[in-house]
């Protein structure tokens, strides 16, 4: 069964900073590009963040660009969404993607970004 958990939203100041985790099982994840998306309200989902499979390369959405860091560990089958320096406008659920041969999807966990 294939599952994609996401997990450390949660409300925090502007300027604070979280870590995402998304715990991945039921497939073979080290071949998987591994993404993350937020979705807003009243918005369409968006991409945020991308970590391949192979040689680990990034890329990210210029609104996170040097705020944002993904990584990943492929022997816990782990991502992750390092966000620092967050913005009222990072209020979002975020969602845990893995691409590849097929795609998967988490559940998606909340991030509030308010004083």
């Amino acid at each position: 069964q294939v599952q994609l958990v996401e997990s450390g939203g949660g409300l925090v100041q502007p300027g604070g900073s979280l870590r995402l985790s998304c715990e991945a099982s039921g497939f073979n994840f080290r071949s998987y590009n591994m993404n993350w998306y937020r979705q807003a309200p009243g918005k369409e989902r968006e991409f945020v963040a991308r970590i391949s499979s192979v040689g680990f390369r990034r890329d990210y959405a210029n609104s996170v660009k040097g705020r944002f860091t993904i990584s990943r560990d492929d022997g816990m089958n782990m991502a992750y969404l390092q966000m620092n320096n967050l913005e009222p406008d990072d209020t979002a659920v975020y969602f845990c993607n893995a691409r590849g041969n097929y795609d998967f999807w988490g559940q998606g966990t909340q991030v509030t970004v308010s004083s």
